[in-house]
């Protein structure tokens, strides 16, 4: 028996019908294949990164080599050094490059087990994430790196030379890009947990010192050791989570009254305290009272 299509109110836990479901070695073999894909795109796209491997490198370097000026170039202290740079460097730039291919088979592989409802939810996830944390990586580049690297080569002298290698500027730049890229992802992550009912905006703003010392801390943990890497990448992290305040309040549940007053096109009611106890009839024991004061004066103009 084939299904047309699914009940989107089907609660999950439910177990499906045999001809449904699919076997466990379907399952890994459907993996392997999405693997399988993913590797070949990255491989292709290492190969056609290695062919411009001297210009991407040029590109990475551009922020340091406008500030160390004229004349001084980085350096590689060991033999296969400079090789084995550019084989990361291309093979970076090959992920980047098979990035779409990559998500589409994940994409492929994960939506099938989803509901409609699901899949909606994550397809913008999977887009905002990319766009997010592109977005981090672009302002280590253009920001962080030039403010950094002008400090760091702030301590060279008539004595003392800055001759970076490129195999530690490689690793150096790598490192924060990926985190700035990981930061950026810090509004997306705690709307989500808001849109899903785990977090408010209230409680974001109730605790917002705490988070400001765990943005130090993990700043400390994944840039390089050094405080004005910490500096750089803890002060954007604490602009994004006011902007996180932001998206928390506005894709947060809303609660029930408030629900059933904006279909009524109606401002929610606020709850009014009550000075009395409302009899059966729904009148109070205050309108009672005045009732029985004024009933002999209505009887005596009428008599």
């Amino acid at each position: 028996m084939t299904h047309d299509h699914e009940p989107d109110n089907r609660r999950r836990g439910v177990d499906l019908e045999d001809d449904e479901k699919m076997p466990f070695t379907a399952h890994l073999e459907e993996l392997r294949e999405r693997l399988i894909k993913s590797f070949i795109a990255a491989g292709a796209g290492f190969l056609i990164a290695y062919g411009f491997k001297d210009k991407i490198f040029e590109i990475l370097i551009r922020p340091l080599v406008k500030v160390m000026g004229e004349g001084l170039t980085l350096i590689y202290t060991g033999l296969p050094e400079a090789f084995f740079t550019y084989l990361k460097v291309a093979f970076l730039a090959g992920l980047m490059v098979a990035s779409p291919v990559i998500i589409y088979q994940f994409w492929m592989f994960v939506a099938p087990g989803l509901y409609r409802k699901e899949r909606k939810i994550l397809l913008p996830i999977v887009v905002l994430s990319t766009f997010f944390f592109v977005g981090g990586a672009l302002f280590g580049y253009f920001f962080v790196f030039p403010i950094g690297f002008q400090f760091f080569l702030g301590f060279a002298n008539e004595k003392i030379q800055a001759l970076p290698s490129m195999k530690e500027y490689l690793s150096f730049s790598a490192k924060l890009l990926i985190a700035f890229g990981l930061a950026f992802e810090l509004p997306l992550v705690l709307t989500g947990m808001a849109r899903m009912g785990i977090v408010t905006d209230v409680f974001l703003k109730k605790n917002r010192k705490y988070a400001i010392l765990l943005f130090f801390v993990g700043a400390a943990i994944v840039t390089p050791p050094d405080v004005v890497s910490q500096v750089l990448l803890a002060v954007p992290l604490m602009a994004l989570y006011e902007l996180s305040i932001v998206g928390a309040k506005v894709f947060q549940p809303k609660k029930a009254g408030e629900e059933a007053a904006e279909a009524e096109g109606k401002p929610p009611e606020a709850d009014t305290p009550k000075t009395g106890h409302e009899n059966e009839n729904g009148v109070s024991d205050d309108q009672d009272a005045r009732s029985e004061v004024s009933s002999p004066e209505s009887g005596e103009k009428n008599a």
